[in-house]
Protein backbone atom coordinates (compact mmCIF):
# COMPACT_ATOMS: atom_id res chain seq x y z
CA UNK A 1 0.00 0.00 0.00
CA UNK A 2 2.86 2.34 0.82
CA UNK A 3 4.42 1.93 -2.60
CA UNK A 4 1.05 2.39 -4.30
CA UNK A 5 0.31 5.56 -2.36
CA UNK A 6 3.81 6.80 -3.13
CA UNK A 7 3.26 6.21 -6.84
CA UNK A 8 -0.07 8.06 -6.73
CA UNK A 9 1.53 10.97 -4.87
CA UNK A 10 4.43 11.06 -7.30
CA UNK A 11 2.02 11.06 -10.23
CA UNK A 12 0.05 13.96 -8.78
CA UNK A 13 3.26 15.95 -8.23
CA UNK A 14 4.33 15.23 -11.78
CA UNK A 15 0.96 16.38 -13.14
CA UNK A 16 1.14 19.51 -10.98
CA UNK A 17 4.65 20.36 -12.21
CA UNK A 18 3.59 19.73 -15.79
CA UNK A 19 0.60 22.04 -15.39
CA UNK A 20 2.79 24.73 -13.79
CA UNK A 21 5.33 24.46 -16.59
CA UNK A 22 2.60 24.70 -19.23
CA UNK A 23 1.18 27.78 -17.51
CA UNK A 24 4.62 29.47 -17.37
CA UNK A 25 5.27 28.72 -21.03
CA UNK A 26 1.84 30.01 -22.02
CA UNK A 27 2.46 33.24 -20.11
CA UNK A 28 5.83 33.58 -21.84
CA UNK A 29 4.26 32.92 -25.24
CA UNK A 30 1.57 35.53 -24.58
CA UNK A 31 4.24 38.12 -23.76
CA UNK A 32 6.32 37.27 -26.84
CA UNK A 33 3.24 37.31 -29.08
CA UNK A 34 2.30 40.72 -27.69
CA UNK A 35 5.76 42.10 -28.44
CA UNK A 36 5.57 40.72 -31.97
CA UNK A 37 2.14 42.31 -32.45
CA UNK A 38 3.49 45.65 -31.19
CA UNK A 39 6.53 45.59 -33.51
CA UNK A 40 4.92 46.60 -36.80
CA UNK A 41 7.28 49.33 -38.06
CA UNK A 42 9.41 48.39 -41.06
CA UNK A 43 12.50 50.40 -41.98
CA UNK A 44 16.23 50.07 -42.40
CA UNK A 45 18.19 49.35 -39.22
CA UNK A 46 21.48 50.76 -38.03
CA UNK A 47 23.34 47.98 -36.23
CA UNK A 48 26.54 48.49 -34.25
CA UNK A 49 28.80 45.62 -33.18
CA UNK A 50 31.52 46.95 -30.89
CA UNK A 51 33.66 45.90 -27.92
CA UNK A 52 37.11 44.41 -27.37
CA UNK A 53 36.23 40.79 -28.09
CA UNK A 54 36.78 38.68 -31.20
CA UNK A 55 33.92 38.20 -33.62
CA UNK A 56 32.64 41.66 -34.53
CA UNK A 57 33.51 41.50 -38.22
CA UNK A 58 32.51 37.84 -38.31
CA UNK A 59 29.07 38.77 -37.02
CA UNK A 60 28.76 41.53 -39.59
CA UNK A 61 29.71 39.21 -42.43
CA UNK A 62 27.25 36.65 -41.12
CA UNK A 63 24.46 39.19 -41.45
CA UNK A 64 25.57 40.00 -44.98
CA UNK A 65 25.49 36.29 -45.85
CA UNK A 66 22.00 36.00 -44.36
CA UNK A 67 20.81 39.01 -46.38
CA UNK A 68 22.20 37.58 -49.61
CA UNK A 69 20.51 34.28 -48.81
CA UNK A 70 17.20 36.14 -48.76
CA UNK A 71 17.90 37.80 -52.11
CA UNK A 72 18.92 41.23 -50.80
CA UNK A 73 21.59 43.33 -52.50
CA UNK A 74 24.57 43.82 -50.19
CA UNK A 75 27.83 45.75 -50.16
CA UNK A 76 30.89 45.71 -47.90
CA UNK A 77 33.35 48.50 -47.18
CA UNK A 78 36.44 47.47 -45.19
CA UNK A 79 38.43 50.05 -43.27
CA UNK A 80 41.82 49.37 -41.60
CA UNK A 81 42.08 45.79 -42.87
CA UNK A 82 42.67 44.74 -46.43
CA UNK A 83 46.20 43.45 -46.85
CA UNK A 84 45.38 39.89 -45.71
CA UNK A 85 43.38 37.37 -47.69
CA UNK A 86 39.74 37.53 -46.64
CA UNK A 87 37.77 34.28 -46.69
CA UNK A 88 34.47 36.13 -46.45
CA UNK A 89 35.33 38.28 -49.45
CA UNK A 90 36.29 35.24 -51.54
CA UNK A 91 32.90 33.72 -50.76
CA UNK A 92 30.63 36.76 -50.88
CA UNK A 93 32.01 38.35 -54.05
CA UNK A 94 30.99 35.19 -55.87
CA UNK A 95 27.48 35.79 -54.50
CA UNK A 96 27.35 39.28 -56.01
CA UNK A 97 28.43 41.34 -52.98
CA UNK A 98 30.53 44.38 -53.88
CA UNK A 99 33.67 45.09 -51.83
CA UNK A 100 35.54 48.36 -51.38
CA UNK A 101 38.69 47.95 -49.33
CA UNK A 102 40.93 50.59 -47.78
CA UNK A 103 43.78 48.07 -48.19
CA UNK A 104 46.36 49.89 -46.10
CA UNK A 105 46.40 47.29 -43.35
CA UNK A 106 46.75 48.40 -39.75
CA UNK A 107 47.94 51.91 -38.95
CA UNK A 108 50.95 50.59 -37.04
CA UNK A 109 52.07 48.93 -40.30
CA UNK A 110 51.90 51.99 -42.54
CA UNK A 111 53.13 54.49 -39.92
CA UNK A 112 52.07 57.17 -42.38
CA UNK A 113 49.15 59.25 -41.12
CA UNK A 114 48.68 61.30 -44.27
CA UNK A 115 48.58 58.18 -46.42
CA UNK A 116 46.05 56.57 -44.10
CA UNK A 117 43.83 59.66 -44.09
CA UNK A 118 43.89 59.83 -47.89
CA UNK A 119 43.00 56.13 -48.15
CA UNK A 120 40.22 56.49 -45.58
CA UNK A 121 38.75 59.49 -47.36
CA UNK A 122 38.79 57.69 -50.70
CA UNK A 123 36.87 54.73 -49.29
CA UNK A 124 34.53 57.05 -47.39
CA UNK A 125 33.56 58.77 -50.64
CA UNK A 126 32.52 55.37 -51.95
CA UNK A 127 30.66 54.72 -48.69
CA UNK A 128 28.64 57.91 -49.18
CA UNK A 129 27.67 56.77 -52.67
CA UNK A 130 26.40 53.48 -51.26
CA UNK A 131 24.44 55.34 -48.58
CA UNK A 132 22.53 57.12 -51.35
CA UNK A 133 21.92 54.05 -53.49
CA UNK A 134 18.34 52.81 -53.21
CA UNK A 135 19.34 49.55 -54.89
CA UNK A 136 21.63 48.57 -52.01
CA UNK A 137 19.67 46.89 -49.23
CA UNK A 138 22.44 46.18 -46.71
CA UNK A 139 25.89 47.69 -46.15
CA UNK A 140 28.64 46.50 -43.83
CA UNK A 141 31.14 49.19 -42.77
CA UNK A 142 33.78 46.95 -41.27
CA UNK A 143 36.05 48.70 -38.71
CA UNK A 144 34.59 52.14 -39.44
CA UNK A 145 34.81 53.02 -35.73
CA UNK A 146 38.59 53.39 -35.95
CA UNK A 147 38.26 56.06 -38.63
CA UNK A 148 36.19 58.14 -36.23
CA UNK A 149 38.50 57.52 -33.27
CA UNK A 150 41.52 58.61 -35.32
CA UNK A 151 39.52 61.51 -36.80
CA UNK A 152 40.35 60.38 -40.34
CA UNK A 153 36.67 60.89 -41.21
CA UNK A 154 34.43 63.63 -39.86
CA UNK A 155 31.88 62.34 -37.32
CA UNK A 156 29.17 64.84 -38.27
CA UNK A 157 29.52 63.89 -41.92
CA UNK A 158 29.08 60.21 -41.07
CA UNK A 159 26.02 60.88 -38.93
CA UNK A 160 24.45 63.04 -41.64
CA UNK A 161 25.00 60.34 -44.26
CA UNK A 162 23.53 57.66 -42.01
CA UNK A 163 20.50 59.76 -41.14
CA UNK A 164 19.77 60.58 -44.78
CA UNK A 165 20.22 57.14 -46.32
CA UNK A 166 17.30 55.38 -48.06
CA UNK A 167 14.59 54.61 -45.51
CA UNK A 168 14.75 50.83 -45.98
CA UNK A 169 18.53 50.50 -46.17
CA UNK A 170 20.22 48.52 -43.38
CA UNK A 171 23.71 49.46 -42.17
CA UNK A 172 26.08 47.44 -39.97
CA UNK A 173 29.08 49.13 -38.34
CA UNK A 174 31.80 47.12 -36.62
CA UNK A 175 34.88 48.01 -34.61
CA UNK A 176 36.14 48.80 -31.13
CA UNK A 177 35.28 51.90 -29.12
CA UNK A 178 32.32 53.01 -31.20
CA UNK A 179 31.62 56.72 -30.73
CA UNK A 180 28.72 57.48 -28.39
CA UNK A 181 26.94 59.52 -31.06
CA UNK A 182 26.81 56.50 -33.37
CA UNK A 183 25.62 54.25 -30.52
CA UNK A 184 22.87 56.74 -29.69
CA UNK A 185 21.78 56.80 -33.33
CA UNK A 186 21.80 53.01 -33.70
CA UNK A 187 18.74 50.77 -33.45
CA UNK A 188 20.64 47.71 -32.24
CA UNK A 189 23.98 47.70 -30.40
CA UNK A 190 25.92 44.59 -29.37
CA UNK A 191 29.11 44.66 -27.33
CA UNK A 192 31.50 41.74 -27.76
CA UNK A 193 33.70 41.24 -24.71
CA UNK A 194 36.94 39.27 -24.55
CA UNK A 195 37.19 36.55 -21.92
CA UNK A 196 40.13 34.68 -23.48
CA UNK A 197 41.95 34.95 -26.79
CA UNK A 198 44.28 32.35 -28.26
CA UNK A 199 46.68 35.03 -29.54
CA UNK A 200 47.37 36.14 -25.96
CA UNK A 201 48.75 32.66 -25.32
CA UNK A 202 51.06 32.73 -28.29
CA UNK A 203 48.81 30.96 -30.80
CA UNK A 204 49.02 32.43 -34.29
CA UNK A 205 45.98 33.54 -36.30
CA UNK A 206 44.43 30.53 -38.00
CA UNK A 207 43.39 30.46 -41.66
CA UNK A 208 39.65 30.01 -41.99
CA UNK A 209 39.06 30.90 -38.34
CA UNK A 210 40.70 34.27 -37.76
CA UNK A 211 40.90 35.43 -41.37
Amino acid sequence: MTDKNSDISSGKNSDKKSAQHKKRMQNLKDKVDQRIDNAQEERGLLIVITGNGKGKSTSGFGTIARAVGHGLNAAVVQYIKGTWACGERALLENAGVSFDVMATGFTWNTQDKEQDIAAAQKVWQRSKELLKDTNVDVILFDELTYMLSYKYIDLDEVIHALQNRPVNQHVIITGRACHRAIIDLADTVSEVQSVKHAFDNGIKAQKGIDW
